[in-house]
């Protein structure tokens, strides 16, 4: 069996590391695939290790304009497929155009799927992206001969937009890297912190209009306000209005900028030794498919205080402590009844630990390809029953 990978829509982020570990940590004999052709960018094929049975190819219109590329998957992906006798397409993505059969698609962005979530962002373009982004992956989905959900939680809100799909469906959660991986410490007094040696909280995401950092400011400024020594420390890239946001509730809240420390993006291969200096993790999203950041946090041992929204719950279990993510006062209870509680802490970094070795890169790769293999069993069952 040969097995299509199409990357165009792939740059960098969440979508190149997803193929960069499942490629890594397969053995596709097992799965009776011989070959796998991969088609991408020089950007993204690049960051993807070289195998004796992994052919890269790099049309030139994949280092062009969406529009381009976009025209390359309708038009040339399915004479490529057709020329390296691909059995499958694999097209992570989410968004297919191409008549190729059997086709694979995977669903990544909850916010086309999510309308009280995209109405953040008023009457913008990146609204305008997301009602073209919903009717696009929708159509996908339901013409897709297999779809690949990474939460149940995801799968269940796309449903309620697309309706039942006719193609086969699966929920395969994303893995974490083991460099994440720390065990958890043993949890100290607030007594023992101070001023000079403050208790620090890290909160890792991009700035963003459903991520809600500058309620997490507000929260933390109520315990300072409190006397409690605690430093905020949130990491990760921003959106511009979101961050004009967060901006204000900095300046109001920290008007000599002693305790939020805001550090920008941090190269993902840096990130982990950032969890590393943190007492105790925050994750205030309110809406996600796979929250990888917070899979990443519970790997670092740390106590998480955690959005109730989305597929949290799901992943995090009962091995946080959760808050509304837009009510501030919420997420000052939850991050204050952590650090006032040392035993808790302990139970709760533990419990997430455990919890995140549930989700592995080597589990998501057997279990993909095997879906895959599925696919072509079953699209080769129903021709043959023509």
């Amino acid at each position: 069996m040969i097995i299509g990978i199409d990357a165009s829509n792939l740059r960098q982020g969440g979508g190149v590391t997803h193929l960069v570990e499942i490629l890594s940590s397969t053995n596709i004999y097992k799965h009776n695939i011989s070959k796998v052709v991969i088609w991408g960018s020089s950007q993204a094929l690049d960051q993807i290790d070289e195998y004796p049975w992994l052919i890269k190819v790099m049309p030139k219109e994949l280092n062009r304009s969406l529009v381009y590329r976009l025209m390359w998957q309708k038009f040339k992906l399915p004479r490529s497929a057709i020329d390296n006798n691909c059995d499958l397409v694999f097209s992570p993505g989410g968004s297919v155009s191409c008549n190729f059969r059997p086709i694979v698609t995977m669903s990544r962005n909850m916010l086309p799927f999510e309308w009280s979530e995209a109405r953040r962002y008023g009457a913008s373009w990146i609204t305008v992206r997301l009602i073209l982004l919903r009717w696009l992956q929708s159509k996908s989905f339901n013409s897709a001969s297999g779809v690949i959900f990474l939460t149940n939680y995801a799968k269940k809100q796309v449903i309620k937009v697309t309706g039942d799909l006719p193609g086969l469906s699966t929920v395969i959660p994303h893995g974490f890297n083991s460099r994440f991986c720390t065990d958890p410490k043993a949890q100290r007094d607030m007594t023992e912190y101070s001023l000079e040696k403050p208790f620090q909280i890290l909160y890792v995401s991009i700035v963003d209009q459903y991520k809600h950092q500058w309620h997490v400011v507000e929260a933390v400024a109520k315990l300072r306000k409190e006397g409690y020594p605690v430093v905020l420390n949130l990491v990760g890239p921003s959106y511009p209005p979101a961050q004009k946001r967060l901006t204000k509730a900095m300046n109001k809240f920290d008007v000599h900028n002693d305790w939020v420390k805001y550090h920008g993006a941090i190269p993902y291969l840096e990130l982990h030794n950032i969890y590393k200096g943190a007492q105790l993790g925050v994750f205030a999203s309110s809406c996600e498919n796979m929250p990888n950041i917070l899979l990443e946090t519970m790997a670092s041992g740390l106590p998480i205080a955690c959005s109730n929204r989305g597929p949290m719950p799901e992943v995090l279990g009962d091995a946080g402590v959760y808050f509304d993510p837009e009510q501030p006062i919420e997420i000052y209870r939850a991050i204050k009844n952590l650090i006032n509680n040392p035993q808790l802490r302990l139970e709760k970094s533990q419990a997430s630990f455990h919890r995140a070795q549930q989700y592995s890169w080597d589990v998501c790769a057997f279990e993909t390809f095997s879906f895959l293999e599925q696919v072509v069993t079953n699209h080769q069952q129903s021709l043959c029953a023509e």
